[in-house]
């Protein structure tokens, strides 16, 4: 990360539990370095025990990122982020509309058939994400799926994982011609949200850039690279975030 990037994560991240003495020991690495080493091995696909020396020793970067994924701690930098960014932009930290969106991709040869599928309109054979975003193209939830999982299967369960958190004011959605039906239809007006189609129109041929779609097919272009990181809750006294 550059000087600026980190100044921004820093300023988003909780102060641990040991800095206000409510227990708990120092952490021996900086959290910047952490990150970073993180960043790295998926960026680049490493295994652990690749990463680079100049980073801190890779079982402590390990430990690190499986107090995040267990605490929940990326969640919640994120959110803290999108937050600002919209804000910046002169928009409610909590966006009222979103687009959802799937993209199905192909796994290597190491993924077991219990968790892989064959996505016949795509021709691919592996995994599905689908994603949620708000109209600046914002990440705001992302689920994974075998690749043969309907959009409109998918969609009830992406949208109850994101409402389910405090707070949240989303009313309209807008998608694609494959999120129909009633079982949708129900699931979201449990919650109050609309759903708009978004349609192509007959007379064009080839590609064409469809209003508010655009948003989220170019969140699914920039985001090639994913780690899906499951949720839990709870705060350890040790969890917190810091630089050293």
């Amino acid at each position: 990360m550059t000087d600026a990037e980190w100044a921004e994560i820093r300023s988003a991240m909780p102060v641990p539990a040991w800095l206000l003495k409510r227990g708990g020991r120092p952490e021996a690495y900086c959290h910047r370095e952490m990150l970073d080493a993180v960043r790295y091995l998926v960026d680049n696909g490493v295994k652990w025990m690749a990463l680079p020396v100049d980073f801190p020793y890779w079982r402590a970067v390990y430990d690190f990122f499986r107090r995040w994924r267990a605490c929940d701690y990326v969640r919640e930098l994120h959110e803290c982020l999108r937050h600002t960014a919209r804000e910046r932009a002169g928009r409610n930290a909590e966006p009222s509309a979103g687009i959802v969106d799937s993209q199905s991709v192909d796994a290597s040869e190491t993924v077991g058939e219990d968790s892989r599928g064959y996505d016949g309109g795509k021709s691919r054979d592996g995994r599905k994400r689908h994603i949620l975003t708000d109209t600046e193209g914002l990440l705001l939830e992302v689920t994974v799926t075998t690749a043969d999982v309907h959009d409109s299967k998918a969609a009830p369960a992406l949208l109850e994982t994101f409402m389910d958190q405090p707070g949240r004011l989303l009313k309209l959605v807008w998608v694609d011609s494959a999120y129909q039906g009633p079982a949708l239809a129900k699931a979201f007006a449990r919650h109050g949200v609309r759903i708009e189609v978004v349609r192509r129109s007959d007379g064009h041929r080839g590609f064409v850039v469809l209003a508010r779609r655009w948003v989220v097919e170019r969140t699914l272009c920039a985001t090639r690279r994913s780690v899906c990181i499951p949720g839990s809750a709870g705060r350890n006294s040790e969890g917190g975030f810091w630089a050293g």
